[in-house]
């Protein structure tokens, strides 16, 4: 891959990647990968991390970025740094469209699903975390002695799935809407959803037919944003 820059979020159960090609940025998810950091390490201009950082001189800790890079208003110290960035990139796309009037609701569907709420002045105004699809499962494979760790593979589309596998599935992704579906009734606000479980739960918002946004890139979006108009080494 012939790139001179990329951006890295280092998730619970995925790295997050952008790569700068020709003035333009590209973006995966993929798991954790040691080797490609170290293959990379020089390149990385930017990151961040919410899960475990690996051990090692692989990235730089004055091209860390932390809260106070980020632009929106409001937020707690102990705010986690995926929900900053992905609220302050879903914030500045709704100011280009001008849909930002009563707000925002920003959801992150990986392995907690996070739900942040920004005002229409662009202000950090509380969420809400729950457990993500895949956390859920592994907890009902785990505390039921009858019930079996299952993949995210082959949805049902029934409502009431009669195999035990399909039924665990379907409540897990059930609960998940059910939670967004109130979250967007009370905060009266545009949903924009992004995460690797987001296509799944888009399936079942389409059938309730709530108007949602959906950005799979928001967070690193807001990362390459933060590091395009903030000088890191500067602000050490």
């Amino acid at each position: 891959m012939d790139f001179d820059k990329s951006c890295l979020l280092i998730g619970n159960t995925r790295w997050h990647w952008a790569y700068e090609i020709d003035d333009l940025w590209h973006f995966s998810h993929e798991p954790p990968d040691l080797n490609k950091l170290k293959f990379l390490g020089d390149s990385v201009v930017a990151w961040a991390s919410v899960g475990r950082t690996p051990k090692g001189k692989f990235l730089r800790p004055e091209h860390r970025i932390e809260l106070n890079h980020v632009p929106l208003k409001s937020m707690p110290p102990w705010l986690g740094i995926d929900r900053a960035l992905g609220a302050w990139a879903a914030c500045k796309k709704a100011r280009e469209l001008q849909e930002i009037s009563s707000g925002l609701l920003v959801a992150d569907a990986g392995t907690i699903l996070s739900l942040t709420r920004v005002t229409s002045n662009g202000e950090f105004s509380g969420g809400q975390l729950v457990a993500g699809l895949q956390l859920q499962l592994f907890a009902m494979s785990q505390g039921a002695q009858n019930l079996r760790d299952v993949s995210l593979e082959n949805f049902p589309q029934e409502p009431f799935p009669v195999a035990t596998k399909d039924a665990m599935k379907k409540g897990a992704i059930q609960a998940l809407v059910g939670i967004l579906l109130e979250a967007q009734r009370v905060a009266a606000s545009p949903l924009w959803i992004c995460g690797g479980d987001a296509p799944f739960i888009l399936d079942e918002l389409q059938i309730a037919e709530i108007g949602v946004r959906h950005c799979p890139n928001l967070v690193l979006e807001g990362m390459v944003d933060v590091y395009k108009n903030v000088n890191l080494e500067k602000d050490r």
